[in-house]
């Protein structure tokens, strides 16, 4: 199945082991769950298994626990308020941080005509953002996202 093929081009090796790890979280999620988990969301909402690695990647190289300095937090690093419209209630979840990111990144797809790179542009620096500017706002760290991501797209379809 091509999601098992890309899923098993992660950029690193899961730990074998979780015991080291803090309990208040629980463990860390095993390589074949989290595949699990993209491959069953990306189905549920039709989504390309490909692109959701890459912001993955992008946003927490695969991470679950990943905190941003502003706050995003988990696999696809959810801002607080949008995990909150999304009615996600542990972004530190991998399923509900996967699911909710899923279902963000399909509807700024929506909402930019499946225009992928003003989607990614979006997920970045917010809808409004490339509203204003109609198109990737010019901030370096939203040009450099987009253009980061779509990279890593181009290596998860080739698989």
């Amino acid at each position: 199945m091509a999601c098992r093929r890309l899923a098993s081009r992660w950029p690193y090796a899961w730990p074998k082991t979780t015991a080291s790890l803090s309990p208040r979280h629980g463990a860390l999620p095993s390589s074949e769950s989290l595949r699990d988990i993209i491959n069953a969301t990306c189905t549920k909402y039709g989504m390309e298994e490909a692109l959701i690695m890459a912001v993955v990647r992008a946003e927490s190289n695969f991470n679950p626990r990943a905190v941003s300095p502003k706050g995003a937090r988990g696999l696809m690093q959810l801002m607080p308020a949008t995990a909150r419209e999304l009615g996600v209630t542990n972004s530190l979840d991998p399923a509900e941080n996967i699911d909710g990111g899923v279902r963000y990144l399909k509807w700024l797809l929506g909402v930019f005509d499946n225009d992928t790179e003003l989607a990614l542009a979006a997920y970045n620096a917010g809808p409004t953002k490339v509203r204003r500017y109609k198109g990737i706002p010019p901030y370096r760290e939203t040009k450099t996202y987009v253009k980061r991501v779509l990279r890593f797209y181009e290596h998860y379809a080739a698989g």
